[in-house]
């Protein structure tokens, strides 16, 4: 849906709340969403996709997205020709929504190999199908109708596509203005059909409050939620459920925290558990640590480990169907590494997982004896800006 701006004030000025700091009040307290127990084999087709959009501008995406995060080191080596492979593999099994970045590494040419293998060996139905979202992420300096040109005809180059499907947009500096420049260099692009729709990643409330008062007509923000990190669920999925941007989540997974390999594992004795030797798990080991430590984290995998049995399914699948299943979320994000591990089928296993009011209740149960991270963070991104 379209946004203006006098719907998001009309937002703002209903949540004010009395104190006299003037602050929003907000629920910790994520809504419970109950899902019917059974579910044909079209609807389970039909919950695979699902479509971001504002105003004329839309998207469908799968719901759960492969990340390629991975192909940027620090995850093993990768090899050109077997990780081209892997993409097909995933894509030939539906999962054909690829994530990354202009700096990670070799991923946006990577899915340009791909998708040129896709073009030569794949009907053009299954070209339809796919989707290559990437990240924008420049330094805060002056944002000009050529610097921002030429930086997405660089994405477009190796991603060899003549339209992006989507580009998010990374901001580091809130007090330098030239996003909403940049942001609306990137319309004019889009309206010229170099890019198919505008998204942003790692922006917090207000500034997309204030995006969209600009008239930037963004589908959806990329944002870190798992179900340690709740914060989108505070302040980030009203304002998005209120203006119809969708909320695709990295981290869900806690780059494989959540999963059976780290369940009854003590990492406080050195060498007792499996090894934090990715960026991604170190990252959110600090994440753990700041929401209620190891523990706790235990008894969380324990919970989803219950679950997870319950349904026939893995730990990751119940943590990013409970994310999922959140408001305003689109999509997930599962980090892949390509020609080097593979998940395809527990992937898959997420969409014909319906959790039950139970299921919800134990997960939500063990969730909210965390510390509030939106106290200790701050809201959603601000951990990339914290002095």
């Amino acid at each position: 849906m379209a946004v203006t701006a006098m719907s998001v004030n009309q937002f703002i000025s209903n949540s004010y709340s009395s104190r006299p700091s003037g602050g929003l009040r907000w629920s910790k307290r994520p809504s419970r969403r109950v899902v019917r127990c059974c579910e044909t084999a079209v609807e389970v087709a039909e919950k695979r996709k699902t479509v971001v959009k504002n105003g004329n501008d839309s998207l469908e995406i799968c719901r759960v997205l492969n990340g390629m995060w991975q192909t940027s080191g620090g995850w093993g080596r990768i090899d050109r020709d077997d990780a081209v492979e892997a993409m097909l593999r995933y894509a030939d099994a539906g999962l054909s929504t690829f994530d990354m970045a202009d700096h990670y590494g070799p991923a946006e040419d990577l899915y340009g190999i791909f998708i040129n293998r896709v073009r030569r060996e794949r009907p053009p139905e299954y070209l339809e199908n796919v989707r290559g979202l990437t990240k924008w992420v420049p330094p805060p300096v002056k944002m000009t109708s050529s610097f921002v040109r030429e930086n997405i005809n660089v994405s477009r180059k190796r991603m060899d596509v003549a339209s992006l499907d989507m580009l998010q947009f990374h901001w580091w500096d809130y007090s330098n203005p030239g996003y909403l420049d940049a942001l609306k260099h990137l319309t004019d692009l889009k309206e010229e059909g170099k890019i198919k729709t505008v998204a942003l990643t790692n922006f917090d409330t207000e500034r997309l409050q204030k995006i969209l008062e600009n008239g930037i007509p963004v589908v959806s923000n990329q944002v870190q939620h798992s179900i340690v990190d709740m914060r989108p669920q505070q302040k980030m999925a009203e304002l998005c459920q209120l203006t119809g941007v969708k909320l695709i989540t990295y981290g869900t997974v806690m780059g494989g925290l959540l999963s059976e390999k780290f369940l009854d594992t003590n990492l406080t004795i050195p060498f007792a558990g499996p090894p934090l030797n990715t960026p991604s798990l170190q990252k959110y080991k600090r994440m753990v640590d700041a929401w209620g430590g190891w523990n706790l984290f235990q008894v969380l995998l324990q919970t989803l480990k219950r679950v997870a049995s319950k349904h026939g399914v893995s730990i990751p699948a119940v943590a990013v169907k409970y994310i999922l299943d959140q408001q305003a979320v689109a999509g997930s994000m599962v980090g892949v590494r390509l020609g080097l591990a593979e998940h395809i089928k527990d992937t898959n296993a997420i969409f014909s997982l319906v959790l039950d009011e139970e299921d919800v209740s134990s997960i939500l149960e063990v969730s909210e004896k965390g510390k509030d991270l939106m106290k200790i963070i701050g809201d959603c991104g601000d951990e990339y800006r914290r002095v």
